[in-house]
C-alpha cells in the first residue's frame, strides 16, 4: 500500500516540474545557490555505508524572495544536482553479507511553495547508478593517491548495476516561532523510486541565522542547508534534529541478493551556522542507525560548506 500510495505520485509530479530549457529562460531570477558535502571521515573517522556525498541546488524565482516561499506552484524553482557513494565496511575484502558498493548521480527539479500555511516541496529526480557513473573509480583513485585502503576490483565488479530510476519527494513541513531566536519545524517526507519510504522528524534551530532565508534538505543525512541567505546577520545558529522513516524497497539494498531491510531508519543530527561579514561555515554531525540486517552497527557522518564572498 505504501508502494503504492507514493508511486502515484510520480506521473503527477513530472509532469509538474519537467522544465524544458524554454521555460528556464523564461522570465525568472536567480536567486541562489547552496550546497553541502558529507562524509563519514569527517564524523566517526572510518570509511563505509553512507560514506560520502555531495549536493548542490540553483534557484530561480518568479519574484524576488520575500522571506517565505511563494503561494503558487511552480514559481520558485530548485534544480539539484548531487552525487553519493554507498560502500561496505571493508573496501578491500568485504565480509560476507555486507553491503555492496554503489554509485548515485542524480539530477532534478523541485519547487517549493506555500501550501495552506505549509511549507511544501515537490519534486523529481533521475537517479543514475553503475559504473558508468565513474564514482568508484574515482574513490579508487583517490584513495590510492592519499595511500588508504581503495575499493578493490572485484568490489567495484559487483557494484549495483546500471540504471536509470526516476525518484519523487514530496515534504510538508511548519515552522513553528517559539521565542525570537527559537524555531522549531516538524516535517513529513515521502519519497518514492530509488529508495521508497516515509519519514517524520523535526529541526530545533537556536538563534537567527537561517531566519527568513530559504534552506534544502540534504537526503543522506537530514540536514538543511542555506541557498538563499540573509548576510546581514552575524553569529551562530545551533541545530538539533531527529526523524525516523519506515522503507518499503531501496535499489541498493535489493532483495534478490538477500538483503533484509531494518524495520525502521533513524537519523539524529546536531550542527552549528556561522555567519560573518564575508564568509559563512557550516559543520553537523548526523547519527544514522542500521539499515539493512547484517549492519553491526549505526555510523556517524559529518557535514560541512564553507562560503567566502569576495
Amino acid at each position: 500500500m505504501l508502494r503504492s500510495l507514493l508511486a502515484a505520485l510520480v506521473g503527477s509530479c513530472f509532469l509538474a516540474v519537467g522544465l524544458s530549457d524554454a521555460a528556464m529562460a523564461q522570465d525568472r531570477n536567480r536567486l541562489g545557490y547552496g550546497r553541502l558535502m558529507s562524509n563519514d571521515y569527517i564524523g566517526d573517522g572510518k570509511d563505509r555505508w553512507r560514506t560520502g556525498s555531495w549536493t548542490s541546488s540553483r534557484v530561480w524565482g518568479k519574484t524576488d524572495w520575500q522571506g517565505s516561499a511563494p503561494s503558487q506552484f511552480g514559481d520558485l524553482v530548485e534544480l539539484r544536482l548531487s552525487f553519493e557513494i554507498l560502500a561496505p565496511e571493508n573496501l578491500s575484502a568485504p565480509a560476507v553479507g555486507d553491503r555492496p558498493y554503489a554509485g548515485s548521480l542524480s539530477v532534478g527539479a523541485h519547487t517549493h511553495f506555500d501550501w495552506n500555511g505549509l511549507e511544501t516541496s515537490m519534486g523529481a529526480d533521475l537517479v543514475f547508478t553503475g559504473s558508468g557513473t565513474g564514482l568508484g573509480k574515482l574513490q579508487q583513485q583517490l584513495h590510492e593517491a592519499f595511500g588508504v585502503d581503495a575499493p578493490s576490483e572485484a568490489l567495484l565488479d559487483a557494484q549495483i548495476g546500471g540504471g536509470l530510476h526516476p525518484t519523487v519527494v514530496a515534504e510538508l513541513g511548519r515552522t513553528l516561532d517559539l521565542g525570537p531566536a527559537l524555531r522549531l519545524r516538524p516535517f513529513v517526507e515521502g519519497r518514492a523510486g530509488a529508495e521508497t519510504m516515509v519519514r517524520a522528524g523535526m529541526d530545533l534551530t537556536i538563534g537567527r541565522i537561517g531566519q527568513g532565508e530559504f534552506m534544502v534538505r540534504e537526503s543522506v543525512t537530514g540536514h538543511r542547508y542555506r541557498v538563499i541567505q540573509n548576510s546581514d546577520t552575524t553569529g551562530f545558529s545551533f541545530l538539533l534534529g531527529a526523524d525516523v522513516a519506515h522503507v518499503a524497497d531501496s535499489i541498493y539494498l535489493p532483495e534478490d541478493r538477500g538483503y533484509e531491510l531494518t524495520p525502521s531508519r533513524d537519523r539524529l543530527r546536531a550542527g552549528v551556522h556561522w555567519q560573518g561579514r564575508t564568509a559563512s561555515a557550516f559543520y553537523g554531525l548526523t547519527y544514522l542507525s542500521e539499515e539493512f540486517e547484517a549492519q553491526t552497527e549505526g555510523q556517524l557522518t559529518g557535514s560541512v560548506r564553507i562560503n567566502l564572498s569576495f
